[in-house]
C-alpha cells in the first residue's frame, strides 16, 4: 500500500562556482588530479551515474555502498566522493577516520531528498510495529531510523529473510517497493518517493527502440515505473545491468537507467551496441542533474582546498551504522 507523502521543495540543481582557486586547463587537469591525489593520499569514487570524464580519472567506479566499502578497504587518508551528498554520507558512516570530501556539496538526490527524516519519523509513528528496511539511497538520518538497509541488488533477498509474522516498512523509493514486493511476496507499507530520473523514461520510446532493434534486449533499474518493468528482459541493480551487458548474447541493448552507465558498458562489451531511452518530451533528459553537478574542476578543486567535507553526528553515524551492518550480516 503507498501512503501520501508530505509535500517537499526539491533543492534547485544549478552549477556551484568551483572556488577561487584557479584551477589548471581542461586538458591538464586529469594530470593535474592525479597529483593531488598522491600529495592528499586520497582516493578517488565514482559512481556509475557520474560523466565519462569523472570516471576515467576515479581509482574505483561502481555503486554507492561498494564503492565506499572498497575505499574503507585501503590505506588512504582522504576519499573523494564522485556522486551525490547520501553517498558521500555513507562512506564517512564507514570511514569515520577518514576525511570525506565531495566536490559539489549541491549534488543532493531527489529521491533522498523526498524522504525528509522528520516527516518519515511521523510516518514510522503511524506504523510502531513494521520492521523499517530503507534503500541505501537515502540519508544518514533516515538510515539511523531504520531497522535495515538494502541496496537494489540484495533487497528482495533481505526481506526474504525477515519475520514473517512482522509486516514490513519499505523507504523511499516505492517503485523499488513494488517490485520488492512483487518478487519477494511480502506486503510492503511504502513510502512515496522515487527518483526523477527513472520516472522520466517513454514507453513510447521504449516501444520504438524494441522495433527499431528488434535483437536487443531492454534492461532496466527497478526504480522504474512498473509500465516500463513490464518492457524489460531483464531487471537489476546498476552493477546487475553492467554484468547482464556482458554475459548475455543479445547484440545489444536498451538501458533504461541514468546513461552514465553506458560509459561501462561501452568500454567493458565495445563489440555490442547500446540504445539511450529518451525521456517523456523527447529529450535526452534522463541524465541526473545532481550526479552531473560535480565536474573535474571540481574534484580537482576539492583536492586542493581539502573541501567541502562531510562530517556527521558521532550518535546518528553509529545509529545509521548498524542497519548497514545488519544488512552485511545478512547478506553474508
Amino acid at each position: 500500500m503507498v501512503f501520501a507523502a508530505s509535500e517537499t521543495r526539491f533543492p534547485s540543481p544549478t552549477t556551484t562556482a568551483a572556488g577561487s582557486g584557479s584551477a589548471p586547463s581542461h586538458a591538464a587537469l586529469p594530470g593535474a588530479i592525479d597529483a593531488l591525489k598522491r600529495r592528499r593520499n586520497a582516493v578517488i569514487l565514482a559512481h556509475y551515474y557520474q560523466s565519462p570524464e569523472i570516471q576515467d580519472v576515479a581509482d574505483f567506479i561502481g555503486d554507492s555502498l561498494e564503492l565506499s566499502r572498497q575505499a574503507a578497504a585501503t590505506d588512504a587518508e582522504v576519499i573523494v566522493f564522485c556522486g551525490v551528498h547520501f553517498m558521500a554520507e555513507t562512506a564517512k558512516i564507514l570511514s569515520p577516520a577518514k576525511m570525506v570530501l565531495l566536490p559539489d556539496l549541491e549534488a543532493g538526490c531527489s529521491l533522498a531528498d523526498a524522504c525528509p527524516a522528520d516527516a518519515f519519523a511521523a510516518f514510522r509513528a503511524e506504523h510502531p510495529d513494521h520492521l523499517v528496511v530503507s534503500y541505501i539511497n537515502c540519508s544518514a538520518a533516515v538510515k539511523a531510523q531504520s531497522d535495515l538497509i538494502c541496496t537494489s541488488s540484495n533487497a528482495v533477498r533481505l526481506v526474504q529473510q525477515l519475520p514473517a509474522e512482522r509486516p514490513i516498512l519499505f523507504a523511499p523509493d516505492q517503485n523499488l517497493g513494488r517490485w520488492v514486493a512483487q518478487q519477494s511476496g511480502r506486503e510492503l507499507t511504502l513510502w512515496p518517493g522515487s527518483c526523477i530520473v527513472h520516472e522520466t523514461f517513454s514507453e513510447e520510446a521504449v516501444l520504438r527502440l524494441k522495433l527499431e532493434h528488434p535483437q536487443a534486449e531492454v534492461i532496466a533499474h527497478p526504480e522504474c515505473q512498473p509500465n516500463l518493468l513490464d518492457l524489460a528482459d531483464f531487471i537489476g541493480s546498476t552493477s546487475k545491468l553492467l554484468a547482464r551487458a556482458a554475459a548475455s548474447p543479445a547484440p545489444g541493448f536498451i538501458v533504461l537507467t541514468e546513461p552514465g552507465i553506458l560509459h561501462q558498458m561501452r568500454r567493458q562489451v565495445p563489440a555490442k551496441s547500446f540504445y539511450e531511452v529518451p525521456g517523456l518530451d523527447g529529450c535526452s533528459c534522463n541524465a541526473c542533474p545532481y550526479m552531473r553537478l560535480n565536474t573535474l574542476e571540481k574534484l580537482w578543486h576539492c583536492l586542493e582546498t581539502m573541501a567541502p567535507a562531510i562530517e556527521l553526528d558521532e550518535a546518528m553515524r553509529l545509529k545509521a551504522l548498524a542497519p548497514i551492518q545488519r544488512m552485511l550480516e545478512l547478506s553474508v
